[in-house]
């Protein structure tokens, strides 16, 4: 009966493995009780490289080439055997092979902004996202590391742990290169040079090679991104605040003409309603006339908006009034003092 089984036995004469479609790191050759002949074929492919395991134990490496298995191209694995120089029995290993070529356009992002100190700002907090390549540079570490002894590994599980690389590196990356928020953000190609020097090492831990990193945004959350527009109108007129009060008037404008235009509706339209409209846009001509001739702006001009339908109207309309001084100061055009004063100074009229 053991004699049948011997005969029965399949000889593997040519090991190879012949990629179908995308995806696949490591893939074990089935052996499913077949040995390897001495004297058979090994093929492996250009961005291919196959390890031979024995008992555990990774013998030997084969990069891109045609083998032939003896004795001569296995030195490890005959002397893991005990086998002599003239050995002619077949012998049962497992075989793997690694794709090699790059695996391109894997994405990175960031799912919540990080906080990252910075020269401009102090501390911001930047949303980035981007691609990457990278390759199998060393099957034995892989193989030991992360492939182990599955039939096969696809790219798709190694994504969420080199995502997480990528991100737990973009801060040192950022305060590596020494660029603030704004030449970080003009500048992505050193940004994104920075991040692939911090990834290096990470990924030749588990036998990796980072071939290529690329950063395609930066960006800033809503409520900072408003923040950093309102720096950079001031810088537009200078820093003055004068002149940025001016400048925040002349951004008004259309939205005012467009309720005066609609009969009345909107701000102004209410307050035309209330015998401010006249009032207003006298405010809204002065200040943009004092920041063309590069005269401070009076902000105590904007409380003029008040005084209008302060003078002779019914406590109803006192406290119209008051409804719309509140949506002038959330908008800038009136201060909190000027807003605070022309308050008390309606409320005494209800008095």
């Amino acid at each position: 009966m053991a004699l049948m089984d011997f005969i029965k036995k399949q000889f593997i004469d040519i090991i190879q493995w012949t990629e179908e479609g995308d995806g696949t790191l490591a893939w074990r050759f089935p052996m499913a009780d077949m040995e390897i002949q001495n004297g058979g074929t090994l093929v492996v492919r250009e961005s291919q490289m196959a390890i031979f395991v024995n008992e555990g134990q990774v013998a030997d490496v084969f990069g891109p080439g045609t083998y032939k298995l003896t004795t001569q191209t296995l030195p490890v694995l005959t002397y893991l055997k005990n086998w002599d120089k003239l050995f002619q029995s077949p012998f049962k290993s497992d075989v793997y092979f690694f794709s090699t070529r790059q695996q391109v356009d894997q994405k990175w992002g960031t799912p919540q902004p990080i906080t990252i100190r910075d020269k401009d700002f102090g501390a911001v907090r930047l949303r980035a996202f981007g691609n990457y390549a990278y390759r199998v540079a060393d099957p034995k570490l892989f193989h030991t590391e992360i492939s182990g002894t599955r039939a096969s590994y696809p790219v798709s599980d190694l994504d969420g742990q080199l995502r997480g690389l990528v991100l737990q590196n973009i801060s040192n990356a950022i305060a590596g290169s020494g660029l603030p928020f704004l030449d970080l953000a003009a500048n992505q190609v050193m940004f994104a040079n920075a991040l692939a020097q911090e990834l290096q090492p990470a990924f030749a831990k588990i036998g990796l090679k980072l071939e290529s990193m690329t950063v395609q945004n930066v960006s800033l959350p809503e409520e900072l991104q408003k923040v950093l527009d309102q720096k950079i109108g001031m810088g537009m007129v200078g820093g003055d605040m004068g002149k940025f009060m001016q400048y925040q008037t002349a951004q008004a404008i259309p939205k005012f003409a467009e309720g005066s235009a609609n009969g009345g509706s909107g701000i102004a339209g209410d307050a035309m309603g209330l015998g401010a409209g006249v009032a207003l846009g006298q405010v809204l001509a002065q200040n943009l006339q004092q920041g063309l001739q590069g005269q401070p702006a009076a902000g105590a001009q904007a409380a003029a908006l008040a005084g209008a339908p302060a003078q002779g109207v019914k406590p109803e309309d006192v406290m119209a009034t008051l409804e719309k001084l509140g949506e002038l100061k959330a908008k800038g055009i009136l201060t909190q003092e000027e807003f605070d004063a022309k308050k008390a100074e309606l409320l005494k009229k209800l008095v």
